[in-house]
């Protein structure tokens, strides 16, 4: 059967190409042989499933091991205990493997739902007994746990494990209890009471901290590649290619084998690549970016929905996208909390980043096809003359960056400094996508993100064009300016560069004017 990129459900590495995961399932397992208790947090479409499926199997060989998905159980299981117990009781029967036939009778006796005195204290009696007669350590797996976060039963549930837990050199109990999902449950009263006396008050305060790096790196992403190699020999360069792939997505799972799938399954065989060789290169890769970016998938879906969700939330990432506010990490935010939880960011240098460039660039889409922002004058204007940007397949960012300053300074020319240092940035991509939109793609260097400046590069057709967008703090500053451009083109392997000054000194020059620093070409506008 022909191996495939998986983006649906947990892989198979009989059916899938997937990274190497022993080196995480071994650090997990030294969790495990210490008894610890924890839970697996991470954003949606994440690896979880994937990893806790092949961490089953990998203690095996040691461990007997109960691995449960909570989204089984339906909500009203959760509304009262015996209704849960019975639930529960249903799903250890089907899952769970040499049960004591003592156990066996009772769970088969709560698993129908009418033995009044099943509570969950019943239950984990029946559990410590199962504990007490395995020949070997049990270990309990739930996945999807946050799924029954919002029911009282299900923090009972919890502290029933806490106690055991605290107890364990006294009784039988688990060896190890792993809980995954998207919520983290040490604060779960959060979600089930907002009142403040309780914000913080979970009897999952016992858990491990679980500090396993799920994302994939460059090295994983090449091992994935060399296995796909071997079976289609396409020349790639590998890597050349796992690199740019982690460029791109930073190593977020999903992102990364969507971007594999696309270019196996959609795009090669088509236009300017009509084999796998072809498509297995910096343009191919450049096309599946293109059209992960244009389409619904659950992920964007969820993303976007957090936004509207958490209007807390959408205010911090639009400061961080269009102002280059710079938010420091600060553990007790509520708002960064959820932002990491949800996947939107990451921490670097103790402060917030955009996760990857794939989501980055989706949020600048986002905001900036809302419909008050495409009303705008700005963005008609771009659209209207879109045509003339581009020439023989490329773009024209000089004739761009002269009418971007005409068109800017004839509509916002008169507005105080506030606006255009807050919004200045904002209007030129927002007139720079509808000529790039459908054919390119621009993400901001996070390096150089900040308010008084942003790299911006634009790939276009295969040529990458980098804008520093600046707030004018006077002549020295702008030739330090003009130096870091420079040195940023010779990082990038390109001749020419692009500055865009957003002035705010009566005396300014309006316009478009070329530089010249060594061998590099500076085309400069001041608006």
């Amino acid at each position: 059967m022909r191996k495939t990129f998986n983006t649906d459900g947990y892989c198979d590495p009989e059916l899938n190409y997937m990274v190497d995961l022993s080196g995480r399932l071994a650090e997990i397992k030294s969790m495990v042989d210490e008894g610890k208790y924890f839970t697996v947090n991470r954003a949606r479409q994440y690896g979880k499933t994937t990893v806790l499926t092949a961490l089953a199997e990998y203690l095996k060989k040691e461990y007997s091991v109960i691995s449960l998905d909570f989204q089984m159980i339906s909500g009203a299981d959760f509304e009262t205990e015996q209704s849960f117990v019975a639930a529960f009781s249903r799903e250890l029967l089907d899952c769970a493997e040499k049960i004591p036939v003592s156990v066996e009778t009772k769970l088969n006796q709560y698993s129908t739902g009418t033995v009044h005195e099943a509570t969950l204290s019943v239950l984990f009696k029946a559990l410590a007994e199962w504990c007490g007669k395995s020949l070997k350590k049990i270990v309990l797996i739930i996945d999807e746990v946050d799924t029954a976060s919002n029911n009282q039963v299900f923090v009972d549930f919890l502290a029933q494990l806490r106690a055991y837990y605290l107890k364990r050199r006294r009784m039988h109990t688990f060896q190890s209890v792993i809980l995954a999902g998207v919520y983290d449950i040490r604060n779960i009263r959060r979600r089930i009471r907002p009142d403040d006396e309780h914000k913080q008050n979970s009897p999952w305060n016992i858990a491990a901290d679980f500090d396993v790096d799920l994302s994939f790196t460059a090295e994983d992403i090449a091992g994935m590649l060399a296995q796909y190699e071997g079976d289609y020999h396409t020349g790639m360069d590998i890597k050349k290619i796992s690199e740019l792939l982690y460029d791109y997505t930073s190593g977020y799972p999903f992102l990364v084998s969507r971007l594999c799938k696309l270019m196996d399954e959609k795009i090669a065989g088509t236009g300017v690549f009509p084999g796998r060789g072809d498509v297995w290169s910096g343009e191919g890769v450049m096309e599946a970016v293109k059209r992960l970016l244009s389409e619904k998938n659950t992920l964007f879906e969820s993303l976007i929905g957090k936004l509207n969700d958490y209007p807390e939330l959408r205010k911090m990432i639009y400061l961080l996208l269009f102002q280059g506010q710079p938010i420091a990490y600060n553990a007790d935010d509520q708002s960064i909390d959820m932002l990491l939880m949800f996947g939107f960011i990451r921490i670097e240098n103790a402060s917030v980043q955009i996760a990857n460039r794939i989501f980055e660039t989706r949020l600048y889409n986002y905001f900036l096809t809302l419909p008050e922002v495409q009303n705008g004058e700005m963005y008609k204007l771009a659209l209207r003359g879109r045509n003339q940007f581009i020439r023989e397949g490329k773009l024209d960012m000089r004739l761009l960056l002269e009418k971007f300053t005409v068109h800017f300074d004839d509509i916002y020319g008169d507005r105080d400094e506030k606006f255009v240092e807050e919004d200045g940035r904002r209007y030129f991509m927002l007139y720079l996508k509808p000529i790039i939109n459908g054919t390119g793609n621009y993400y901001v260097e996070a390096r150089t993100r900040n308010q008084e400046r942003t790299d911006l590069i634009i790939d276009y057709l295969g040529t990458q064009y980098i804008v520093e967008m600046k707030v004018w703090h006077g002549k020295a500053y702008n030739e330090r300016g003009e130096e870091q451009l420079k040195d940023y083109l010779e990082y990038y392997h390109l001749k020419e560069g692009y500055m865009l000054s957003f002035n705010f000194n009566k005396k300014k020059e309006i316009g478009v004017k070329e530089i010249k620093i060594g061998d590099k070409t500076l085309i400069e506008a001041v608006v």
